[in-house]
């Protein structure tokens, strides 16, 4: 899921992010093989089977990954702007046919937020 999403990204003329926040779902060697060759900074916590894998191949099992706890805390803001996306019942429930449309509402959804946030502040 994550490997076509980062195909799709576009931020104004930049395709690459510097770092790929993430939660321990998104673990996976496919992932971070995916991201290393790529350049983008992996700041996923490695879940605590794999890390019982790793640790039980001994040497073999490699180094563990490193994890940015400073970048790591920053992840939140993403979680509470999901939180804020879903308040809106049709993107919560998703009953769009089609992506594009779904798509639209997600953007109505920013812009929105993004002018109550001006509207807010002095």
């Amino acid at each position: 899921m994550l490997i076509p999403l980062l195909e799709q990204l576009c931020v104004g003329r930049r395709t690459r992010p510097a770092a790929v926040l993430g939660d321990k779902a998104y673990s996976s060697r496919a992932n971070r093989t995916h991201l290393r060759t790529r350049g983008i900074e992996a700041v996923i916590p490695e879940p605590r089977d794999q890390q019982g894998h790793r640790k039980r191949r001994g040497s073999k099992g490699g180094r563990p990954p490193r994890l940015d706890l400073v970048k790591y805390r920053g992840r939140n803001v993403i979680e509470r702007s999901y939180c804020r996306l879903k308040q809106w019942r049709g993107l919560a429930t998703r009953y769009d046919k089609l992506a594009v449309v779904y798509r639209a509402a997600v953007v109505l959804n920013g812009v929105v937020a993004w002018l109550n946030y001006l509207l807010d502040t002095p």
